[in-house]
């Protein structure tokens, strides 16, 4: 947890950064692809929004529809393995809108493949949208761990395929939004946060094979109970995900992982053989969460943990909240807000998707100004106390 607001250590440090954009746009068959190269000082980064059927970013007035943000940007990764998808025309889910953050890892390629399957997966699991009409909670809960397990089913025949022993995968929140209503899919460690009135709620919890909360005790009970263990906060020692697309080696390839180890050194013969495996390490299977958009819903932020593990999901809110106030762009508040994340040392790539429901009148909402005089106050007070702290300690060992 930092002890410094953003704003604060931006005037502590001193750490004033320029960037430029560069901007590209194609179009293909089906889809326009915008992509954005970004540096800042000697950083290289990338931004690009991708969407099928390409969103509006502005539009005039309360009550015009969705409009849609999203930016990527490379964090110091050798590779940018993360993507976003926005389906904008909605024409396949019967009114429906969807929209996708991908996180990948040991590779780019389980994403590539997931960002047109796993929609069209969805598309006809939820019979062209109809379940979601129907508000047939467990018909769509269903047909959603369908979409998402015969998507994983269907990227593990293409990984085989390739024969290049190719290990990627990918995590995935997707979202699905219609007739006030919200329905998100979701593997992994991104996550969905939607502002109500500018309070933040976040709709899902990470897949993680660490920490004290439910959900991931949940995950090491499911991952042990299938055979494997816990090593520094990693299956196996590996991976730091528990629900993930691809990733053979914890799937279909387990004993081959295993003699890997055996053979790199990693571990024992008198250790791999007490291992017995008796299902995927890592999985698949989806949460499904449905909300009702009320009057207060605002904009619903998906982002990928490039994002969440350095800023809060308050501060988001309220950073994207004054975004739209000072210009109403969603396009340039999603770019900025990912930015922010670098800008406070995120070690990790960036994707951000914003729906903007087109509920609220920006223009019309004074912008909320930081305390930074609180804020100066708050950090000496911490500080002191820490200070208090340590000699408190250090007279205790006398």
């Amino acid at each position: 947890m930092a002890l410094w607001s953003p704003r604060l250590q931006r005037f502590i440090l001193n750490n004033n950064n320029s960037h430029v954009a560069k901007i590209d746009l194609k179009k293909t068959n089906n889809s326009f692809i915008t992509s954005r190269k970004w540096s800042r000082q000697s950083t290289r980064r990338c931004c690009s929004a991708i969407a099928i059927d390409a969103p509006s970013s502005l539009s005039d007035g309360v009550g015009s529809g969705i409009r849609w943000g999203s930016a990527k940007l490379q964090g110091a990764r050798e590779e940018m393995e993360d993507d976003a998808v926005i389906v904008s025309n909605n024409n396949d889910l019967d009114g429906f809108f969807f929209a996708a953050v991908f996180d990948g890892h040991a590779g780019f390629s389980s994403v590539k493949f997931l960002r047109e399957e796993l929609y069209k997966e969805c598309v006809k699991s939820l019979q062209g949208g109809q379940l979601l009409n129907k508000k047939d909670y467990k018909g769509i809960e269903m047909a959603l761990q369908e979409a998402f397990e015969n998507a994983d089913a269907k990227l593990m025949n293409w990984l085989e395929m390739n024969g290049d022993d190719d290990e990627s995968g990918a995590t995935a929140t997707t979202i699905f939004i219609g007739n006030d209503m919200l329905f998100i899919s979701h593997i992994g460690d991104s996550s969905a946060v939607l502002s109500l009135s500018g309070k933040a709620e976040e709709l899902t919890d990470s897949h993680r094979p660490y920490g004290r909360s439910k959900a991931s005790l949940q995950e090491i009970k499911r991952i042990r109970e299938a055979g494997g263990w816990i090593s520094d906060g990693r299956i196996c020692g590996d991976i730091s995900v528990s629900r993930a697309f691809g990733d053979t080696r914890f799937k279909t390839k387990k004993n081959e992982m295993l003699e890997k180890g055996l053979a790199e050194g990693r571990w024992s013969e008198k250790f791999v053989s007490r291992i017995k495996f008796v299902g995927d390490l890592v999985i698949a299977t989806p949460d499904i969460y449905h909300v009702t958009l009320g009057p207060d819903a605002e904009f619903v932020l998906l982002a990928t943990d490039g994002l969440w593990d350095y800023i809060k999901s308050s501060e988001a809110v309220n950073f994207v909240r004054n975004q739209l106030r000072e210009h109403g762009d969603v396009q340039v508040a999603s770019e900025a807000l990912a930015q922010m994340a670098l800008d406070q040392y995120s070690q990790d790539n960036v994707t951000i998707v914003i729906a903007d429901l087109g509920r609220t009148d920006w223009r019309n909402l004074p912008i909320q100004q930081q305390n930074f005089v609180f804020e100066l106050i708050q950090a000496f007070a911490t500080i002191g106390i820490v200070t208090i702290g340590i000699w408190m300690s250090s007279n205790a060992s006398f």
